[in-house]
């Protein structure tokens, strides 16, 4: 095992973020989780105004949260009309897989044989706090499985492409939120993050990359049934 898996100066050593969140970046959040979580539907418009004055701000802000959602893919900015939130498309979807598998099994591989025994501790203790949650509690699951993943990447001072993956996976976000009771059993969720780990500790990096390829190909197989669940949240294609 690599000796610097001993040092406390490794990149991932400090796993916590405390960079401060613009007034653009805390709209953004706070409309992306509502997105992603369903709380906002495909279709609906979102009033800059209307924003501002809950945020309390001017509109340039609000404007720049919808410019990056818009990135993103969830909404769709239509001049003298407004902002609307977009349905799912599955070509999206599918696209997101592809990057971010290529993306985060590098990484995997990286810290499979990099990342130091402080990180390895923080991701067992991830998947021990998801399979303490009782049922129902989707939104704890899902913010464990995002320090999850960013976790490894930072495991290995890969902050930048754990960004990149943030803006690209926001429409697998929201096949992750309706699949956790509707397709895709948590339990198995919870043996991939095992089974991730196990790769990392034992320094194998073709473990580790084959367990990461499995989990993130897992909403290929759940998409159809999702889609067909919920026609009203995709795009027809």
């Amino acid at each position: 095992m690599n000796e610097e898996r001993n040092d406390p100066s490794a990149p991932g050593a400090d796993l916590r973020r405390n960079e401060p969140v613009s007034i653009s970046g805390q709209v953004h959040r706070q409309l992306r989780n509502a997105i992603i979580r369903g709380e906002i539907t495909p279709g609906v418009a979102l009033s800059e105004s209307e924003i501002a004055r809950q945020y309390q701000t001017s509109r340039q802000p609000v404007r720049e949260a919808f410019i990056k959602l818009a990135e993103e893919r969830l909404v769709s900015i239509q001049p003298q009309r407004g902002t609307f939130v977009v349905k799912i498309s599955v070509a999206d979807v599918l696209d997101a897989r592809f990057v971010r598998e290529a993306i985060e099994i590098a990484v995997t591989r990286e810290a499979a044989t990099s990342a130091p025994l402080s990180a390895i501790k923080e991701l067992r203790s991830l998947v021990d706090r998801q399979n303490l949650l009782e049922h129902g509690h989707n939104d704890e699951f899902l913010a464990l499985d995002e320090e999850f993943h960013r976790t490894i990447a930072l495991s290995v001072g890969r902050a930048h492409a754990w960004r990149v993956i943030e803006g690209i996976k926001a429409q697998m976000d929201r096949i992750r939120y309706i699949s956790l009771d509707a397709a895709t059993p948590i339990a198995l969720i919870i043996e991939q993050h095992k089974r991730i780990v196990d790769g990392i500790e034992a320094g194998d990096p073709t473990i580790a990359a084959a367990a990461m390829r499995s989990h993130l190909r897992e909403i290929t197989l759940s998409l159809p049934d999702i889609a067909g669940r919920f026609p009203e949240m995709f795009e027809r294609e």
